[in-house]
């Protein structure tokens, strides 16, 4: 019962259909057919009226006489009327002929239709009269009053601008009506037919359409469960393929979210047992250290090396919480940016001074090719992190080698690079240097530099914050280049309005 219940909600929409496409098309049918029987019983009455006008002028012209001299009518020869009469009862076709005084002159077969005041003005103005469906109104003098109804015109003659006579004439319509029957008829088994075909068409055009949605159906209770990697045959151009290439687009993006989600949660999970493992190591130290003052081991002339130890390990823990606190602050767009020209050249002067002592101790040697006065639009704080993370990171992945860095103006901003000559990276590597919580060089996990993973995701996130772009070329065992490019205030206002617009 449930099945048949499931399966009749799901054929509502193929009926709906279906009903649609019937109505429309039966509707539109019955418009064009009414229209069609409205043409033609008009144009078979045109015809039968034409006939009828035809028929009285060809009595009248065999009919009627005028005086040799002076050209007055006379009067209508009943010989000829008769033998009208005669030819035209075979084509069931009666008149009448009236003179002026309104009296008849000649009546085919009893035929004498009364006149009314209302069609004798209308005659004496000259306008034929035409009467579709009407009961012949006869004389006094027929008593017969069961003829059928007649399709009837009355025209005047005139001689010059006066009426001589007038001519009745009329046919049974029974005759068109039998023909409009026969056209309506045979109408009426076109329409069964056309209906019947195109119930047929509606519903091969709505199971089409429903087996379609179906199928989506069907693959959207796939991506419900969690398969994202189902994919939708995309056919035609209509709504029905926009949708499908829709579906496609959101599984393809649902698929790659969930697989970032799990690099992500792998990452995360890695990262969890770095920070512990590099959170017990300066724990342990200083407790130790802690213990040894407690019980009063360590000798007088070690308790200020041990005490700058633990100053030392307890600063790599506070790094270490901060890098998370300033990554998550970064990614959620927390920190405000106050921008503002300055001088690039001195805060790279002053972070040459501060990296050296741990450039040395690399072996390494600190470069600054750069000019005075070098100006760049940024955040003065945010720049001088920017900055100080990727030429420490040189720094960590570099031993005994040389970390040259640049910068120029540009036309629309202010370009920095800092290169080494190092241990370089992987195309792997590369890849994803920017993901949070990546290592390049695992077996430098532990040393005091970089220890969370985050700096330079952090880099990233702040640049793109600037709006600005940095990029890095790198070969395994030959050195990596980073490039970081800075917009000046025009091209940064330039891009946002793009951006609303």
């Amino acid at each position: 019962m449930m099945k048949l219940t499931k399966k009749i909600t799901r054929m509502k929409l193929m009926y709906r259909l279906m009903l649609s496409f019937f109505a429309i098309i039966v509707l539109l049918m019955v418009i064009l057919s009414i229209s069609f029987i409205n043409v033609t019983n008009r144009s078979m009455y045109e015809d039968t009226w034409r006939q009828l006008e035809q028929d009285a002028d060809s009595l009248v012209q065999d009919s009627i006489r005028y005086d040799p001299v002076d050209h007055e009518f006379e009067g209508f020869a009943s010989p000829s009327l008769n033998t009208n009469a005669r030819l035209l009862s075979h084509q069931d076709v009666h008149f009448a002929v009236y003179d002026v005084s309104k009296q008849p002159v000649f009546s085919s077969n009893g035929f004498t239709p009364t006149i009314t005041a209302k069609d004798w003005q209308q005659l004496k103005d000259g306008r034929t009269i035409k009467l579709r469906l009407t009961t012949p109104r006869l004389s006094k003098k027929v008593s017969d009053t069961s003829l059928p109804r007649m399709t009837e015109i009355i025209k005047p003659y005139r001689n010059g601008n006066k009426t001589v006579a007038v001519v009745a004439i009329a046919t049974f319509a029974s005759s068109l009506e039998r023909n409009m029957h026969e056209i309506k008829l045979n109408l009426l088994v076109a329409l069964f037919c056309a209906g019947l075909l195109t119930l047929i068409a509606s519903y091969i055009f709505s199971r089409s359409i429903t087996l379609r949605i179906n199928r989506l159906r069907r693959l959207t209770y796939q991506v419900a469960k969690g398969n994202y990697d189902v994919r939708l045959r995309i056919l035609g151009n209509d709504e029905i393929g926009d949708l499908a290439r829709s579906f496609n687009q959101m599984t393809a993006s649902l698929k790659s979210s969930q697989e970032e989600i799990h690099r992500q949660e792998e990452r995360r999970r890695q990262f969890m047992a770095n920070a512990a493992h590099e959170m017990r190591t300066p724990l342990t130290t200083i407790n130790g250290i802690l213990e040894g003052l407690e019980y009063d081991v360590i000798p007088e002339e070690d308790k200020k090396h041990s005490i700058e130890l633990m100053q030392n390990e307890t600063k790599r823990l506070i790094r270490l919480v901060n890098d998370n606190l300033n990554y998550e602050k970064i990614r959620t767009n927390q920190i405000s940016m106050e921008r503002k020209l300055f001088d690039a050249s001195a805060v790279l002067h002053n972070l040459q001074k501060q990296l050296d002592k741990k450039a040395r101790s690399q072996g390494d040697k600190l470069e600054l090719q750069i000019s005075n006065g070098l100006m760049v639009y940024a955040d003065y704080d945010r720049f001088v992190q920017i900055m100080f993370n990727i030429i420490q990171n040189a720094i960590q992945f570099t031993e005994k080698g040389i970390i040259q860095i640049r910068g120029k103006q540009l036309a629309n901003g202010t370009q920095f690079e800092v290169a080494d000559n190092g241990i370089g990276m992987t195309p792997d590597q590369l890849d994803n240097i920017w993901e949070r919580y990546y290592k390049a060089d695992r077996s430098r996990m532990n040393t005091k530099y970089g220890e969370s993973g985050l700096g330079l995701a952090i880099v990233h996130q702040l640049v793109q914050l600037h709006g600005g772009k940095i990029s890095v070329q790198s070969e395994l065992g030959k050195g990596s280049t980073f490039t970081v490019f800075f917009p000046n205030s025009k091209t940064l206002t330039e891009e946002n309005d793009q951006e609303r617009k």
